[in-house]
């Protein structure tokens, strides 16, 4: 027995332990407002902050005593101090860096656990539409601010062509668009093209309606419930799979569809969550977070489809660029990147 190495281990599992707490710690403070009372830098006394927020001032106090402790706020004088820094990620949702909301997808993997170790102990099947509702908003959260950041002014530069195409007037389809904020993005910069988005989750389809009327473009945005392997084809002058492909149990037919829809000088922009090509490669903190939303997530909704390849959320370039091709794509690069997404551009 190794002593030290026992020891290195229970330190880090109770660092794990302390923030898997502080991630519900991070749920509760956002859902009843205690970041965004704090966003102006001020520091306050737990009754005051009880006092804005309309909370049991004992549990504010205990509640900020946990932020302190990790680090979230500043604690001197009996006051708490939520930095300028530390409020662009907790309490703007407008900000680039905004990732309060990804706490709420993993809210739905405890709240889901009865339903994996079923799965586990099975066929291995859960689809989207069987978790718990918390996962649904959740995701939209966590993936808005990075499409809102980089989508306009990074994203679509990066492929050849396309942004003129959508200047002057094109067709774009979004596949497995979810609540619609990548489509709704990309509609409010270019007025002048046509956006389909399309779910196989009903009530997603839903709000994604309501999102696109409260933001004004629903004269040229169209939300439809469709597979990725059924919806119409328009021709489409660009095909978006944004952080959905890993997902798909037959993501080569979703392809060999893509290509079916698309005119011939068209485009497909496959976006996925950032990975290497090898376990070795993923072995960071972004990987582990990626692959265990993809256990409990990503790869069972896989399963639950036809095919079920099972790709999950750590896929890699190499095999999703075999997907591309395999579904009949000959022209296949990785466009640009950022730390927790692979921008890839697909052409027959």
């Amino acid at each position: 027995m190794n002593e030290q190495k026992l020891q290195e281990f229970m330190g880090r599992l109770v660092v794990d332990m302390g923030g898997a707490a502080m991630m519900a710690s991070l749920v509760l403070g956002e859902e009843l407002g205690l970041y965004r009372a704090m966003a102006d830098g001020v520091a306050v006394t737990s009754d005051t902050l009880a006092s804005r927020t309309k909370c049991n001032p004992r549990l504010v106090r205990e509640w900020l005593s946990a932020q302190a402790a990790s680090g979230y706020v500043e604690a001197a004088d009996g006051k708490f101090r939520l930095p300028e820094e530390h409020a662009l990620a907790l309490a703007d949702e407008d900000s680039p860096v905004y990732v309060a909301g990804g706490a709420t997808v993993l809210s739905s993997m405890f709240l889901d656990k009865d339903k994996l170790v079923a799965a586990m102990r099975g066929d291995g099947a859960l689809s989207w539409g069987d978790h718990h509702p918390c996962l649904f908003h959740g995701t939209e959260r966590f993936f808005r601010p990075g499409y809102r950041a980089h989508l306009i002014d990074a994203w679509l530069p990066a492929l050849d062509g396309v942004v003129e195409k959508l200047q002057a007037g094109a067709a774009v389809a979004d596949i497995g668009c979810g609540y619609g904020a990548s489509t709704i993005v990309m509609a409010k910069a270019f007025p002048k093209s046509r956006f389909f988005g399309f779910d196989f989750h009903g009530p997603s389809i839903e709000a994604a309606r309501r999102r696109a009327a409260e933001a004004g473009v629903s004269d040229r945005v169209t939300f439809a419930v469709a597979t990725a392997k059924n919806y119409p084809g328009e021709p489409y002058d660009l095909t978006c799979f944004f952080d959905c492909l890993h997902d798909m149990g037959d993501p080569v037919g979703a392809a060999r569809h893509a290509g079916a829809t698309l005119k011939p000088d068209g485009t497909v922009m496959l976006v996925e969550p950032f990975a290497g090509d090898t376990l070795a490669e993923n072995q960071t903190p972004v990987g582990r977070l990626f692959y265990a939303a993809s256990t409990f997530v990503c790869t069972p909704n896989s399963l639950s489809q036809e095919v079920g390849l099972g790709l999950g959320a750590q896929a890699g370039e190499a095999r999703l660029g075999n997907v591309m091709r395999e579904g009949g794509f000959t022209r296949f690069r990785k466009a640009t990147q950022t730390p927790f997404n692979l921008v890839l551009e697909a052409r027959r």
